[in-house]
């Protein structure tokens, strides 16, 4: 997606696309962080961060999903918390148009780039604090948000969970990604043993930010399955258990992990 700063906007996209896909076969939709709101004026973005119940990017998700009967994954949406904080939250929508699940990312973007750029999530929202999984139509899900690929001990808690996918939506900077995105998603798939499964902004946003975009869909060898390109696309892949199965059985990293000990230093 190009996320913009009118939530409706967003959600007519969104429909729009789980009405394509739902069409095409698919049993999932994907949709990147951020999907409902990008942006970064917080004084203009507060009106429109509001509770779950309120949120019409969520509600349009739900009702799209229950039409269809198809699973969404709802990269993340800005939410406004019950103690009048704001959380980056993930939802898994059912073919019912439940919730199934929701994650709150944990690791805030906090960072001075060398082009200039700097970033300061943990200025407005709060960071999460609980790893989740949950069972859909790939399996069981890892739930993860964009910064998070940087940390590898969320993703060794997922792969001892045995997770046979891992989502990390995400609106990775231009400079950032073309560093690491396809290289650190390749690897949290390896590592795991798992796809991964990461749907990106990408293009110029009517906040003046710009995106990496390609999304991705990586096997559990690290193979890049699928790749969206720089700007907005909805595209498919095939989740093959058999091939998570063949790829475990040649390499059993996951049952022959150990732990490190520490240094006595």
């Amino acid at each position: 997606m190009t996320s913009g700063i009118d939530p409706q906007a967003n959600a007519e996209a969104i429909v729009g696309a789980a009405r394509k896909a739902a069409d095409a076969g698919a049993a999932m939709l994907f949709t990147p962080e951020m999907c409902g709101l990008l942006d970064r004026d917080r004084a203009r973005a507060t009106p429109n961060i509001v509770a779950e119940g309120d949120n019409p990017v969520l509600g349009a998700a739900r009702k799209v999903a229950r039409e269809f009967g198809l699973w969404i994954d709802l990269g993340s949406l800005a939410v406004l918390r019950d103690d009048g904080k704001w959380a980056n939250r993930g939802f898994v929508i059912d073919a019912d148009g439940e919730i199934a699940a929701r994650y709150d990312k944990i690791h805030m973007f906090d960072v001075d780039l060398a082009t200039g750029e700097t970033w300061r999530e943990s200025a407005a929202y709060t960071p999460g604090e609980q790893v989740m999984t949950v069972d859909c139509p790939v399996g069981r899900l890892g739930m993860a948000i964009c910064y998070d690929l940087r940390f590898p001990a969320l993703f060794e808690e997922l792969g001892r969970q045995r997770c046979d996918a891992i989502r990390i939506p995400a609106a990775f900077t231009v400079p950032t990604g073309k560093a690491h995105w396809h290289l650190m998603q390749r690897a949290r798939a390896v590592e795991a043993s798992a796809w991964v499964i990461s749907a990106a902004q990408g293009g110029s946003h009517a906040d003046g930010r710009e995106t990496y975009g390609h999304s991705l869909v990586v096997d559990p060898w690290g193979e890049v399955v699928h790749d969206g390109g720089e700007g907005a696309s909805l595209g498919f892949a095939l989740i093959d258990p058999a091939r998570t199965a063949e790829v475990r059985g040649q390499l059993p990293s996951l049952a022959n992990k150990r732990e490190i000990p520490r240094s006595a230093a």
